[in-house]
């Protein structure tokens, strides 16, 4: 696997959890105390999930993981900062799959 699909998941994982957590302050602020609009944020939000939606399913595809594995991911982009905690440990199951990862050279 290459590391460029782990890269974009990566990204996309960090900017779905930020606009998640912009999205519920927004939201608390318009409910909880009667100001600001969300609809542009909720838009954004939308668009950035169904981003990271396609890079982790292309992610999880080629890692060859179970199905609720891969619904565990998911919904991890729908959990106000979970992807924060799912991310790193994600990263690091998946690192040992990359191919295309500099060999590491012999000490002499």
């Amino acid at each position: 696997m290459k590391s460029n699909v782990l890269s974009r998941y990566r990204v996309m994982a960090y900017i779905t959890a930020v606009w998640l957590l912009v999205f519920t302050v927004a939201i608390v602020m318009k409910y909880g105390f009667d100001t600001g609009d969300t609809m542009l944020i909720s838009q954004i939000h939308g668009v950035l999930f169904i981003v990271y939606v396609v890079f982790a399913f292309d992610l999880g595809s080629k890692a060859k993981w179970p199905f609720g594995k891969l619904l565990w991911v998911l919904a991890a982009g729908c959990i106000p900062a979970a992807s924060f905690f799912v991310e790193p440990k994600i990263t690091r199951e998946i690192r040992p799959l990359l191919t295309d990862r500099e060999p590491v050279a012999a000490k002499a």
